[in-house]
C-alpha cells in the first residue's frame, strides 16, 4: 500500500538565514555624511544614478534621509551625476 502524500505547509519550509543589515553610520561614528565626499555617497547610488533604498543599503531611517539629502545636494552642484550617459 502507498502512503498518502504529506502536504508541505509554508511553516514547515525552512527560510534561508538572512544576515541583518546594520547601518554603517550608526556603527562607525567617525563616518560623516557630507555632500562634498563623493566616495561615500557612491555606495548609495546605482550605476544608473538612482538612490539605493533603505532595505537594500541597510541604513537606518535617520541616516538614509541624510544620505538622500546629501546625494541631491551633490547632484545640484555637479559632484555626482543625475544619470549615466547612455547612447
Amino acid at each position: 500500500m502507498r502512503k498518502p502524500m504529506e502536504k508541505t505547509t509554508p511553516d514547515k519550509r525552512k527560510k534561508p538565514f538572512m544576515r541583518r543589515k546594520v547601518c554603517r553610520f550608526c556603527t562607525d561614528k567617525k563616518l560623516d555624511i557630507d555632500y562634498k565626499n563623493p566616495k561615500i555617497l557612491r555606495y548609495f547610488i546605482t550605476e544608473r544614478g538612482k538612490i539605493i533604498p533603505r532595505r537594500i543599503s541597510g541604513n537606518c531611517a535617520k541616516h538614509q534621509r541624510q544620505v538622500t539629502v546629501a546625494i541631491k545636494k551633490a547632484r545640484n552642484i555637479a559632484i555626482l551625476p543625475f544619470t549615466t550617459a547612455v547612447r
